[in-house]
């Protein structure tokens, strides 16, 4: 096994083209052992494409993705031996009953019973006597965490892993993602679902049109971020007074301005002042907010 913190992940001027079309462009990224690392972007940013070449599915145009200092094309079979994977879109055999599922899979991998699986059946609520195609998608998207997990990967490659998860089961997956993590595991979460990067993730990087347009560390942004602030005024009020230094943007809706604010609110605070106020909230802007600057206008 790697040692903690050094790189697991390496991509060097990853592009892919489909035809004409681009798929990434120029990406470099570097992940290290032990991090959960978000992978941000929209449907067709350019996630799944990058995920698909780390695991050989399909290959790059040009550059290359090394994991575990090894090619993703030359050692493809000796790479996802040690991976844990959970796919955007999940295909099942679905004549098969899940405990089937769970063995076949298993058995591929060489494990009569894999380490985890027994722990994980119950920690999801999983009824394995069931043949798949009965399933809702909830309950197969639980196969899915489960077969990714169970054998106790090194690395855990997750393409939209709550997709269909209830709010409890998505608290326990959270949970087992930080289980995984302080046991030395790490983890690259490809989602569209910003709190819930937020709420695991040590670093983020942002795709745009397949670009990488940045990657932060969640502490730096929870530390310098926007701050949000909302204010209901007794009467209505014209957003444009707000037009000063300091605020990035100004959304209004009835009584109600909401403002993100970057700087300095002595100013902000002044012209509130002058207005009746009927209610306040001065908090962090979230992730999302800071994700949606790099996709506005």
């Amino acid at each position: 096994m790697s040692k903690l913190n050094s790189t697991l992940i390496q991509t060097s001027g990853l592009t892919k083209y489909y035809g004409s079309s681009l798929g990434v462009l120029d990406l470099n990224l570097t992940v290290k052992q032990g991090e959960i690392f978000g992978f941000l972007g929209p449907n067709g940013a350019g996630k799944t494409t990058t995920i698909r070449i780390f695991l050989d599915f399909i290959r790059a145009s040009r550059g290359n993705a090394r994991l575990f200092g090894l090619d993703s094309h030359t050692h493809s079979t000796k790479i996802r031996s040690r991976i844990g994977y959970i796919p955007g879109e999940y295909g099942m055999y679905e004549e098969m009953r899940g405990y089937e599922y769970l063995k076949f899979l298993g058995l591929l991998r060489g494990y009569k019973k894999p380490p985890l699986s027994d722990r994980l059946i119950e920690t999801f609520g999983l009824d394995i006597s069931k043949r798949i195609k009965s399933y809702s998608h909830g309950t197969k998207q639980k196969l899915a965490v489960v077969q990714a997990f169970m054998h106790d990967p090194e690395l855990l490659i997750l393409d939209e892993p709550t997709i269909g998860l209830d709010p409890l089961m998505q608290q326990r997956f959270y949970e087992l993602l930080l289980e995984m993590k302080n046991r030395g595991k790490t983890i690259f979460l490809s989602s569209h679902i910003l709190p819930e990067v937020e709420k695991v993730c040590e670093r983020v990087a942002i795709l745009k049109e397949g670009r990488l347009v940045a990657t932060h560390e969640i502490a730096d942004i929870k530390k310098f971020r926007l701050k949000s602030m909302e204010i209901t005024f007794k009467q209505d009020v014209n957003e444009s007074v707000f037009k000063i230094d300091g605020v990035r943007k100004v959304k209004k809706e009835g009584n109600t301005i909401q403002l993100w604010i970057d700087a300095n609110i002595n100013s902000i605070l002044r012209v509130i002042s002058e207005r009746p106020v009927e209610n306040m909230s001065f908090q962090d802007a979230s992730l999302e907010d800071i994700f949606m600057e790099y996709y506005s206008e």
